[in-house]
């Protein structure tokens, strides 16, 4: 299992909770991801929203491109996958873009792929919002462009969305044959697509069961393709670890007590303007991306035992959330991962 976390831009991951004590600053970003590389973390996801869907719109957000160029720079070893959205970028110059940021980061900077959902955000920031199918057909054509610039010489393409004529990017990123594309998606479009033209899957938090089927139809999905097999199977996941099981249930209802609030503005657009395989509650969102699905919740042992249960079905990157972040992903780097890996030597000496 690699692990990975959610880069904090939003001030947190929890609608109920005012003040997570986690500084919406580059500065906080950077102490995290710092810190991240020592205890072992392999990748950080910098989701793009223009508008802070967490805390609401009104609140401060970082912008994920800017944010990645600087952590670029003041990293050596963690992977920075960094969210694109095609509605509110030029593919050409994003190419341009992510092969800079892959030379600077010397081949460790990757994107997540996301179609948006979002249509009061893209009303505010000229995004291009379309009715679903239609944001992947757009899809395609803007990853067309990105691989037609890291691979050709030359590049020109003519579509319905994109106009290129004689463009020419140099350098090239350091990636062969290109910086990695993660992408997820519920919607039978949109599994069609990501299985056409990705390079791995991420899913929003789900059980065991749930996520096991989505990655065995994926991977046929994709075996129907003239693609080599998805690179990795990854999944957003919010931790709650404690010394005790009473002690994680009790942070559980704490964050999981709902309260309406400007932190819920983006909840109908994303349960409406979505194609999503479950039905989504107040108290599901309450904590972002589905987080607590996966019931990461409880003692590190019970944790551990959780994660081995995710590899067995074929998930090989956990994309974490946790509050307040800095202190918690130490606790888990030091408490679960170890027990993970113990816990799998013992299950396999003993098969």
């Amino acid at each position: 299992m690699k692990y990975g976390f959610w880069l904090p831009i939003f001030g947190g991951w929890l609608r109920n909770v005012e003040n997570e004590q986690m500084p919406t600053t580059f500065e906080y970003a950077k102490k995290v991801v710092q810190a991240a590389e020592q205890w072992g973390y392999d990748t950080t996801l910098i989701a793009e929203l223009y508008l802070n869907d967490i805390k609401g719109p009104g609140e401060d957000a970082l912008e994920a491109w800017t944010t990645a160029a600087a952590l670029a720079s003041v990293t050596e070893k963690i992977e920075i996958m960094s969210a694109i959205r095609p509605g509110f970028h030029n593919p050409a110059v994003a190419a341009k873009m992510a092969a800079n940021l892959d030379q600077i980061s010397n081949g460790r900077f990757t994107l997540n792929v996301v179609s948006a959902w979002w249509e009061e955000e893209a009303r505010q920031y000229g995004g291009a919002f379309t009715e679903h199918d239609e944001r992947y057909a757009r899809t395609e054509e803007f990853l067309d462009v990105l691989k037609g610039l890291w691979h050709e010489e030359t590049f020109s393409y003519d579509g319905t969305y994109y106009q290129v004529e004689n463009a020419k990017l140099a350098p090239k990123p350091v990636q062969r044959p290109h910086p990695i594309l993660y992408a997820g998606g519920e919607s039978e479009k949109g599994k069609e697509t990501i299985a056409a033209t990705c390079d791995a899957y991420v899913m929003h938090g789900g059980t065991v069961e749930e996520v096991g089927l989505k990655i065995e139809d994926m991977k046929k999905r994709r075996a129907a393709t003239t693609h080599p097999p998805f690179s990795s199977f990854g999944m957003a996941a919010y931790v709650i670890c404690r010394d005790t099981e009473a002690e994680a249930e009790a942070e559980l209802k704490r964050i999981t007590d709902v309260k309406e609030s400007d932190a819920y503005a983006g909840y109908n657009d994303f349960t409406s303007k979505s194609q999503l395989e479950q039905q989504i509650k107040l108290q599901d969102y309450s904590v972002s991306n589905r987080g607590l699905r996966p019931q990461l919740v409880g003692t590190p042992e019970q944790i551990a035992r959780r994660v081995l249960e995710y590899e067995k079905v074929g998930l090989d990157l956990l994309l974490l959330q946790c509050s307040p972040q800095y202190e918690e992903m130490e606790r888990f780097s030091k408490e679960v991962m170890p027990l993970v890996e113990k816990l799998r030597n013992y299950t396999n000496t003993f098969a």
